[in-house]
């Protein structure tokens, strides 16, 4: 966007990684619903389709505000007139440094991921959003123990109506062929041959795209499909080594078979024990328990403004609280007052669209124009995909913030579509819609037109009738 802006300025694109993500086959689906395969290129298809461009593949070790500089760790130095930091979000592991933990959110970790499953009998994993709930679905012939802290499945994206219509997909033995993949792979040239230096996994890769796990071959050795166990409600206490466990003299447990929950005769590399008391053996833990801001090489010496979650915090205009500093995506924190149904989640929707505003926001600044608010920010809408059903959130999809004045319309038909809207006031405020509902565009225009719907009561969801035909 800043190449297109300002053809005849010098665009740095400053990365750690050998290769960039590019948005490929991106199709607008409503007013504010897009969806989009990320895809890795090569950075010198960039460089030849914008010729101010100049990618440069160096970490940056730190940033010197005051004097209009970064400094990079190949140890050089480039001054800027505008910089936006877009350096992401890194995972939030439950432990730093165990051998046996491994944190996902980008596709190098979901390589090393795979390289461990192939020896894999028994998995823990931990963390209940949107890759958690992949993960285990994908994974076949290993035992999964899935710890979660809330009630039901999928917290971040759904409440339990959704996460019970859901759940008989993980029991189900034979799964239906995986649609075909849209995303080409773009591997490094040279990168593997050298095999990463260790310690090199603290490194960022780019985080993963929606579909992340297609194209990877999550089979562990056991030959049956899905075994998966969950524990909920609960946390990780602690974590011990096989040494340590044997030392301690207590008993682990075996795969919970029925009701009862025997002792394990086999010893594990690494064992967790739950807040709920129980404690199981297994190969590996993964740790997909979300992510913070990656702000560390920024902050030395700068007084950014950072908000609670740790992100940098932006105003409406992606401004940081440092002159010429602006920030997007993951790495910041939305400090303006957002419309009433938009709000701030780390996902690639959001990261891309303010990209794009951000630049058109620094281009705005350069030559003393004003701009307005990108309409992407009117109303929060994502499009994704869990368990092969095409999912789409819109808003206050589940009451956040809505306190108890709200209440809740159910339409499910079991294994088929679940519809589930948020209504304050007769008002649509949010709505969750899986399967092929082809409702989205119709409550996209109720949420956004704050239409009274209290005369319509239950017929809103009724299935006889044709709501979207209605209201075009």
């Amino acid at each position: 966007k800043l190449a297109a802006e300002f053809p005849s300025e010098d665009i740095f694109l400053v990365t750690a990684s050998p290769v960039i993500k590019a948005v490929t086959n991106f199709k607008q689906v409503s007013k504010t619903l897009e969806e989009f395969d990320v895809e890795e290129q090569p950075s010198s298809l960039l460089e030849k389709r914008y010729p101010n461009i100049r990618v440069i593949q160096s970490g940056v070790k730190q940033l010197k505000s005051d004097e209009h500089k970064i400094y990079t760790e190949d140890g050089k130095e480039y001054i800027y007139e505008k910089l936006c930091l877009c350096a992401g979000a890194k995972p939030k592991l439950i432990v730093e440094g165990n051998p046996y933990v491994l944190g996902i959110r980008d596709t190098d970790s979901a390589q090393a991921f795979q390289k461990n499953l192939a020896q894999a009998e028994r998995i823990v994993v931990v963390g209940n959003g949107g890759i958690a709930l992949e993960l285990v679905y994908e994974i076949q012939g290993c035992e999964v123990i899935w710890a979660i802290k809330d009630k039901a499945i999928g917290n971040t994206f759904f409440d339990a109506g959704a996460a019970e219509f859901l759940l008989p997909k993980l029991t189900a033995e034979g799964q239906e062929t995986p649609i075909e993949c849209k995303r080409t792979k773009y591997t490094v040239e040279g990168s593997e041959e050298k095999g990463r230096p260790t310690g090199a996994s603290d490194k960022l890769g780019s985080a993963l795209g929606p579909d992340w796990h297609e194209g990877l071959h999550l089979k562990g050795t056991k030959e049956f499909s899905h075994k998966v166990h969950i524990e909920k409600l609960c946390e990780v206490k602690k974590i011990h080594l096989q040494q340590d466990f044997i030392q301690l003299q207590r008993t682990s447990l075996t795969f919970p078979k029925g009701e009862k929950n025997v002792g394990d005769e086999v010893l594990w590399p690494v064992y967790v024990e739950l807040t709920n008391g129980k404690i199981y053996g297994c190969n590996f833990i993964v740790s997909a328990t979300g992510v913070v801001p990656n702000v560390e090489p920024f902050l030395d010496g700068n007084n950014f403004a950072v908000g609670e979650d740790g992100g940098l915090k932006v105003d409406k205009h992606m401004h940081t609280s440092l002159p010429d500093v602006f920030a997007a995506g993951d790495i910041c924190t939305a400090a303006w007052e957002p419309s009433p149904v938009w709000h701030q989640m780390r996902l690639w929707t959001q990261a891309r669209q303010m990209g794009w505003y951000a630049a058109k926001c620094m281009a705005a600044d350069a030559l003393g124009e004003s701009i307005d608010m990108d309409f992407s920010f009117e109303l929060f809408a994502h499009i994704t995909k869990f368990f092969n059903y095409k999912v789409v959130v819109l808003g206050r999809y589940n009451a956040q913030g809505l306190g108890s004045d709200h209440e809740l319309m159910l339409r499910c038909t079991k294994g088929h579509e679940y519809v589930k809207v948020v209504m304050q006031n007769g008002r649509m405020m949010g709505a969750v819609l899986i399967g092929e509902t082809d409702l989205e565009e119709t409550f996209e225009n109720l949420i956004l037109n704050q239409m009274d719907l209290s005369a319509y009561g239950e017929d809103l969801l009724n299935p006889d009738i044709d709501i979207e035909d209605y209201f075009d």
